[in-house]
């Protein structure tokens, strides 16, 4: 169990009870992970919902790429519950197994695809360095212009938020399970 109960529809307020719902909505009726804890907060859930749909339901970067860049910030962070929320969906969308078991084991994964590699390497070296150089910055722009770039680092920030908040409160992942050794 985590450090911050779960709120029971019984226990939440007007506010809290439409937010719940707007985020259960695409989630299969679930509100868990960060979500669960910013519910108790209803203007933080609120916007950190909206922000997150941006980027995650409506933004243009391929969800391939999009995930590859999740399961990078979770395995940095050691965010159990970002890793189990995303493994699946890395791998329906396109995920090479393999490359998903080389990141969860910290070792350096084998792409075929050129765009994968660039994502990786730079969620990597924001993560490891807290910077972009301008080489790697050149490659992201050349490969996927101003918007996605714009996108992607804004994506490494919101996800590393959610890792925080997961960490901090030790967000438990369904069954206990800890798919992060």
């Amino acid at each position: 169990m985590g450090r911050v109960p779960d709120l029971q529809k019984s226990e939440m307020s007007a506010e809290q009870a439409r937010i719940h719902d707007e985020i259960a909505a695409p989630r299969g009726g679930v509100v868990a992970g960060p979500f669960a804890i910013w519910l108790r907060n209803p203007a933080v859930a609120d916007r950190a919902n909206q922000f997150g749909n941006a980027l995650r339901l409506h933004g243009k970067l391929e969800k391939r790429l999009f995930e590859l860049m999740v399961l990078v910030v979770a395995r940095h962070w050691g965010a159990q519950y970002e890793w189990h929320a995303h493994e699946k969906q890395a791998l329906a969308n396109g995920i090479p197994a393999a490359v998903v078991e080389a990141i969860r084991e910290h070792r350096l994964p084998v792409f075929a695809a050129d765009d994968e590699r660039l994502v990786y390497e730079i969620v990597r070296e924001m993560n490891d360095t807290r910077h972009l150089s301008d080489a790697t910055y050149a490659r992201a722009m050349a490969a996927f212009g101003q918007d996605l770039v714009i996108e992607l680092i804004t994506s490494v920030g919101f996800y590393t938020m959610v890792a925080m908040v997961l960490n901090g409160f030790d967000a438990p992942v369904p069954g206990g399970r800890r798919p992060l050794p």
